[in-house]
């Protein structure tokens, strides 16, 4: 059983990163300068970077976030001995080339659903409820209550209609406490129970 303290499996390398209550980080993965919201858990073999998460997300296996780049068209050479240069000790690393990462921030809203080895490029905005398809390269914002998939990620549907996701924007139901979530457990369990009663 989960804890408001984070689960932390082993091997997991966390190095400023901020953890939401009942959060789970299993084994093998990476979080970096990212910020997870409570509920939110990753499958494991995850790297995150520069982000911030909402609540109750849902990221499979080998999920990448805010991957790094080679500089491509812009340089040369495209190894990274010209940016990492302090491994090959040829001087200090080019601050600027790792600054662009970090200020591309990746953000993704609450109960967003991420498939098996997707991966999501830096500066996209995923709104909430979205659910992106296993294997599928977010390179642009996807609508909140969408689904995508692809290569490049594509819409595919939405998963209600406009009306229905207004009002479930308006419930904020990711912002109701640990009480309340478990007092009407059995209504998230029947849609139109929930619809009824809460929307």
């Amino acid at each position: 059983m989960l804890h408001k303290e984070p689960n932390i499996e082993e091997d997991v390398r966390l190095t400023a990163a901020r953890l939401g209550d009942y959060t789970q980080i299993k084994a093998h993965s990476v979080l970096n300068d990212v910020e997870f919201g409570d509920f939110s858990y990753c499958a494991g073999y995850n790297q995150i970077d520069y982000a911030i998460i909402g609540k109750f997300c849902s990221f499979a296996t080998n999920v990448r976030i805010n991957p790094g780049n080679h500089p491509a068209y812009t340089r040369i050479a495209q190894h990274h001995f010209t940016y990492r240069s302090e491994m090959f000790g040829f001087g200090e690393d080019d601050k600027a080339f790792f600054d662009w990462r970090k200020n591309s921030l990746v953000t993704i809203g609450n109960d967003v659903w991420i498939g098996h080895n997707a991966t999501v490029m830096p500066g996209v905005t995923i709104g909430n409820g979205a659910v992106i398809g296993t294997g599928a390269v977010v390179t642009k914002d996807v609508a909140a209550y969408s689904v995508v998939a692809g290569v490049p990620a594509k819409l595919i549907k939405m998963r209600f209609s406009d009306d229905l996701i207004e009002r479930i924007e308006q419930s904020a139901w990711w912002d109701w406490s640990y009480d309340v979530l478990k007092q009407r457990l059995a209504d998230f369990r029947d849609f139109d129970a929930f619809v009824q009663k809460y929307l």
